[in-house]
């Protein structure tokens, strides 16, 4: 394994510690232990059912945002008059937006295209950029797979310039994962002169992201303020019984918010 690089498993590894699969392993040692242990059988039985049910509906993701793995607030408009001002003169503060991956190939375009979490990021920070006139950097490369092609920053570029009317200022197109955006794009900022970023990327992300950023900044030796700006915050609204009950939106938060919470704890 260590010979294939870890890096290279990442993917298969997500797949056996992130819901349903721990799960149904549970499920299933509890089938092979009830002709010997009955009472230790039924527990985890009982168990994983519970936590499949659990983990497949909005109860969970909730639940994390206000525990163990909280989320930032929205960019509040004091902060954004602020920026407005930075935007004046010559700004040493710029808008970073990191990637979420790429379809290598979108049939209805015939090119490239940004994954759905990927084009809100970016239609944010290019909102971000008219109100404040702030220049956009976008970090975002070709993955682990290593697939030939355009990468995720070049796609987003093409977007940025055709959709949006508004080019980015710079790409940083050689980073694997979020580790490797807040090293690469640290680097590249330093080299422009740039002291603060308003960093951009979901709220579940935004936690792993700025400790990137501040490790990519202590590396390049240079004090990096980061001002974190989430997209696709959710609303908490008041408990409801409908967050117990599994549903296709409330799977796929949980195990968005369960994967950045692992690779929070793992310090990836």
């Amino acid at each position: 394994m260590m010979a294939m690089g870890l890096e290279s498993w990442k993917g298969v590894l997500a797949i056996l510690i992130l819901p349903p699969v721990p799960f149904l392993v549970m499920v299933l040692v509890g089938a092979r232990l009830m002709f010997s242990r009955r009472l230790l059988a039924w527990c985890l039985i009982v168990l994983g059912c519970a936590a499949v049910w659990l983990s497949s509906s909005a109860a969970l993701g909730k639940l994390m945002r206000q525990t163990v793995h909280p989320v930032p607030p929205a960019l509040p408009a004091t902060r954004m008059a602020e920026l407005r001002q930075a935007g004046d003169g010559v700004p040493r503060t710029a808008i970073v937006v990191l990637g979420a991956g790429q379809r290598e190939l979108s049939p209805e375009y015939g090119v490239s295209n940004l994954t759905p979490l990927s084009i809100e990021r970016l239609r944010y920070a290019m909102w971000l950029a008219r109100e404040t006139r702030l220049p956009v950097a976008f970090s975002g490369g070709v993955g682990y797979d290593g697939r030939s092609g355009a990468s995720e920053a070049e796609t987003a570029q093409r977007i940025a310039e055709r959709e949006f009317r508004q080019p980015l200022r710079w790409t940083e197109d050689r980073s694997r994962d979020t580790f490797e955006n807040g090293m690469l794009t640290a680097e590249l900022l330093k080299a422009e002169g740039i002291q603060r970023i308003v960093l951009v990327t979901h709220d579940f992300h935004m936690r792993r992201a700025v400790r990137a950023f501040e490790r990519g900044a202590a590396r390049a030796g240079i004090a990096l303020q980061i001002q974190p700006a989430p997209v696709g915050l959710t609303p908490l609204y008041e408990w409801e019984w409908q967050d117990f009950l599994p549903s296709r939106n409330g799977a796929h938060d949980a195990h968005l918010m369960l994967h950045e919470w692992f690779g929070y704890l793992a310090g990836a």
